[in-house]
C-alpha cells in the first residue's frame, strides 16, 4: 500500500515539475519576444507558393470556346506565353496555330483529347497583337476560333541580335535557347532573330529538355556567391514549376539526365577542409531529390597538379560540364583550370583517361593521358561543354586560352582563336585523333576566353557557340568580361551542317549556352502538381553561448552604417550587410536561454579561409556586401535575432520563426 502511495506521489511531482518547466520556458520565450518588440522578419514568398496562389484562379467551368478565359503570362515569369481555358460538352482534340511572320516562324500543336481545356500558348511576339487559331471537331462539326493576345514590350535591358544569317532551305522552325552570362535573360530566338520566349526571373547555366518534355533550369536563389545556386527547377514553357531540387552543395554550370531519370549535377562541398569549389559531382534521386551518390575529384586527382593561369588553390579544377556515357558506364568532366578533360568510372570513380597536354603533370598521371596521332592535331585549352557523341567521339568547345603550358610560349589574344573540335579516341591503345574542327579559320574575332558551348544535332550537324568574346578599347581580351571590364561584348552562334554554316546569330553580350529546341514538347500541362525535393542541409553553428541580455546594445549609428537587412525565405533566414575586411560579425539566434552563433565570413569567397582576399582600395575603405544564409534544417520555433559586430552585440528588435 505504501509503495502505491509513493508511486502516486512521484507521478504527481513529475507532472507538476514538467508543468512548471513548461510555463517557465513559455514565459522566457514570451519575455524574449516582448523584449524584441515582437516584430517578425519579413517573409518573402517562394515562386512555388506564389504559383499555388495563382492556380486557385485557373478554372474552366465558366468558359466556352466562344468566350474563353485568356491569362497572359499566367505565372508572372514567362511574358510571351498565355493560358487559354474553356470547357466543351464532349471530349475533343484542339489544334492551335500561332501565326508568325512566315511558315518557319508559325507554330502548330495538337493537344490530347479532353473536355476541360488548358491550352498553353507559347511563342508570342512581344509588343504585338498575336493571332492564335483554335480548331477542333465536335460531333462531326468543325469548330474554329481566332483569339488575339496583346503582349507587353520587352524590358529596356533586353538584348537583341546584331545580325542574323540563315539558309532557310536547310532550317526548321526550332528555336535557339540562350542562357545569360554578363547580362540578359534566359530566352529563345526564332530563325528571324525575333524573341519568342523568355523568363523574367533570374536563371543561369544550362537549359535542356528532359525526357518528359519539361525544361531544367537553375533556381534564382544563391547558396554562395558569385554564382552557386540552391538547385534546379523543372519547368514548362509557361514557367510553371513542377519540381524544385534543393541541393546541399548547390548547383553550377551543368547537369545530365541519366537513363534512370536521376540527375548528375555539378555541385560543391562547401564544408570540405580545403575550402575548394567546383570539384564535386552528385547524383540526385528523381523521386526524392536526395543525394544517393557523390564523386569528390580531390580523391581522384591531386589539387596541386599543373594548372593554367586561371588556377586558384580553392578553384583548382573548375569543372564546367558533366556527361554520362551509357556504353562505357563512365562520366566525362571538363576541368577548365587544368586544360584537361577527364573520364572516370561511374561505379568506382577510378580515372580512365585524360585529354590534354601532359606537360608538368606528375609522372603517376602520364599513363592516363591519351597520345595524339594524325596530322593537324591540336590540344584543347580552358575547354567547355565536353560531351560524348552517339558515335563515341569527344566533342567540346576549345576556348584556346594561351595554347601552351609554358608562359614563354603563350599566344596573345589577338593571335588566338576558339573552336568546336571533335576527337576520336581509342581507349585500348590510349590514342586520340582530331577528326573535325570549326573556328580556327575565323581567327580572333571568334575567340572566347571563357564560357561557350557546342551541341550535337545529328551526324555532321552541329552548333558551335563562342559566347564569351570580350573587347576593351577595340582590342580582343584574354580574360572574362568581369575581370577586364570589357567595354564591348559579343557572342556568335554558328549552326553548321556538312561543313556549311546554315545559321548564324550574333548578340552584343556574352551568353553561356545555346540549345536548339522545338517550341512545343510531349509534356502535358497539369495544375497542382508541384513537389519540393531534397534539402539545403544544416547550416553549421560556430558555437553556442550564454547571452547576457543586460549587455545588449540598441541599434545605433555604428550599426546602421553596415546597411544590415534581414529577410526570411520559406526555408532559410537571409542576412545582408556591408563590412570591411576581417570584421568580426556573427548572427545570434536566441531561444529559451540557448544561443546559436553563426559566423558571417567577410570574404569575397566565404566558403574559403577568411581574410585571404585581396581587397581593392575602395573595398578597404567602403567595405564589401556580404550575405549569410541560415537554413531551417534542425531549427524549430521562434528565435530572437541579435547581431554581433566587433565586441558589441545588438538587439535587432526582430525574431524569426522556423
Amino acid at each position: 500500500m505504501k509503495k502505491k502511495i509513493n508511486k502516486k506521489k512521484k507521478t504527481i511531482i513529475i507532472s507538476i515539475t514538467m508543468i512548471i518547466v513548461g510555463i517557465f520556458l513559455l514565459a522566457l520565450n514570451i519575455m524574449n519576444l516582448k523584449y524584441n518588440n515582437n516584430k517578425p522578419v519579413k517573409i518573402e514568398k517562394s515562386l512555388i507558393t506564389k504559383q499555388e496562389e495563382l492556380e486557385k484562379k485557373f478554372q474552366t467551368n465558366k468558359y466556352t470556346i466562344k468566350k474563353p478565359k485568356i491569362i497572359l503570362n499566367p505565372y508572372n515569369n514567362s511574358p510571351l506565353t498565355a493560358l487559354i481555358l474553356f470547357k466543351t460538352k464532349n471530349k475533343v482534340t484542339p489544334k492551335i496555330t500561332i501565326k508568325g511572320k512566315d511558315d518557319l516562324t508559325t507554330y502548330n500543336h495538337k493537344f490530347k483529347k479532353t473536355n476541360n481545356h488548358y491550352l498553353p500558348i507559347y511563342g508570342l511576339y512581344p509588343d504585338k497583337e498575336n493571332e492564335i487559331l483554335i480548331e477542333y471537331k465536335e460531333k462531326g462539326k468543325k469548330v474554329s476560333k481566332t483569339i488575339k493576345i496583346k503582349t507587353d514590350k520587352l524590358p529596356n535591358d533586353f538584348v537583341k541580335p546584331k545580325s542574323i544569317v540563315s539558309k532557310r532551305s536547310e532550317l526548321t522552325n526550332d528555336l535557339y535557347f540562350y542562357t545569360p552570362s554578363s547580362r540578359g535573360y534566359t530566352c529563345a530566338y526564332d530563325i528571324n532573330g525575333d524573341v519568342r520566349w523568355y523568363l523574367s526571373n533570374h536563371a543561369l547555366w544550362d537549359i535542356s529538355r528532359l525526357k518528359n518534355g519539361h525544361m531544367l533550369i537553375s533556381t534564382e536563389r544563391l547558396i554562395n556567391p558569385p554564382y552557386y545556386m540552391t538547385g534546379l527547377y523543372e519547368i514548362d514553357m509557361l514557367g510553371k514549376i513542377y519540381k524544385e531540387y534543393n541541393i546541399k552543395g548547390g548547383y553550377h554550370h551543368d547537369y545530365y539526365e541519366l537513363p534512370s531519370g536521376n540527375l548528375l549535377v555539378a555541385s560543391d562541398d562547401f564544408n570540405n577542409d580545403d575550402g575548394t569549389v567546383e570539384d564535386y559531382i552528385v547524383e540526385l534521386d528523381k523521386i526524392t531529390g536526395n543525394i544517393i551518390k557523390k564523386w569528390d575529384l580531390k580523391r581522384i586527382l591531386d589539387t596541386d597538379n599543373t594548372g593554367n593561369e586561371n588556377w586558384e588553390s580553392y578553384d583548382w579544377f573548375h569543372n564546367n560540364s558533366v556527361w554520362y556515357d551509357e556504353k562505357t558506364k563512365s562520366i566525362t568532366l571538363s576541368g577548365r583550370h587544368q586544360d584537361a578533360v577527364i573520364n572516370i568510372d561511374y561505379n568506382t570513380g577510378v580515372l580512365n583517361w585524360i585529354i590534354g597536354d601532359n606537360t608538368n603533370w606528375p609522372k603517376k598521371y602520364k599513363k592516363y593521358f591519351l597520345k595524339p596521332k594524325g596530322d593537324n592535331f591540336e590540344w584543347q585549352w580552358s575547354q567547355h561543354a565536353a560531351m560524348i557523341t552517339p558515335e563515341g567521339y569527344i566533342f567540346l568547345f576549345d576556348n584556346g586560352n594561351n595554347k601552351s603550358k609554358d608562359e614563354k610560349k603563350y599566344v596573345s589574344a589577338n593571335n588566338s582563336y576558339s573552336r568546336g573540335v571533335i576527337y576520336k579516341i581509342d581507349e585500348k591503345k590510349k590514342t586520340i585523333e582530331q577528326i573535325w574542327q570549326y573556328g580556327k579559320e575565323l581567327g580572333s574575332k571568334f575567340y572566347s576566353p571563357y564560357i561557350s558551348d557546342v551541341d550535337y544535332l545529328s551526324k555532321n550537324h552541329y552548333i558551335v557557340h563562342s559566347g564569351g568574346i570580350v573587347y576593351k578599347d577595340n582590342k580582343i581580351q584574354n580574360q572574362p568580361a568581369g575581370i577586364v571590364n570589357g567595354d564591348k561584348l559579343e557572342s556568335i552562334t554558328k549552326e553548321i551542317k556538312k561543313d556549311e554554316v546554315i545559321f548564324e546569330l550574333t548578340l552584343p553580350t556574352n551568353t553561356y549556352r545555346v540549345e536548339k529546341l522545338s517550341l512545343y514538347d510531349n509534356s502535358n500541362f497539369k495544375l497542382n502538381n508541384t513537389r519540393r525535393l531534397g534539402t539545403l542541409g544544416k547550416t553549421q553553428v560556430t558555437k553556442t553561448k550564454y547571452l547576457n541580455l543586460k549587455k545588449i546594445h540598441k541599434i545605433d549609428k555604428d550599426y546602421k552604417k553596415h546597411q544590415i537587412k534581414l529577410t526570411k525565405e520559406e526555408d532559410r533566414l537571409v542576412f545582408k550587410g556591408k563590412f570591411k575586411n576581417c570584421h568580426k560579425v556573427n548572427i545570434l539566434l536566441y531561444q529559451n536561454l540557448h544561443t546559436k552563433v553563426y559566423n558571417v565570413p567577410i570574404s569575397k569567397t566565404p566558403y574559403t579561409a577568411l581574410c585571404v582576399n585581396i581587397f581593392t582600395e575602395e573595398e578597404n575603405k567602403e567595405g564589401i556586401e556580404v550575405t549569410k544564409y541560415i537554413n531551417n534544417a534542425t531549427l524549430l520555433g521562434k528565435y530572437s535575432i541579435y547581431i554581433e559586430i566587433g565586441n558589441k552585440i545588438y538587439n535587432t528588435g526582430k525574431y524569426v520563426e522556423f
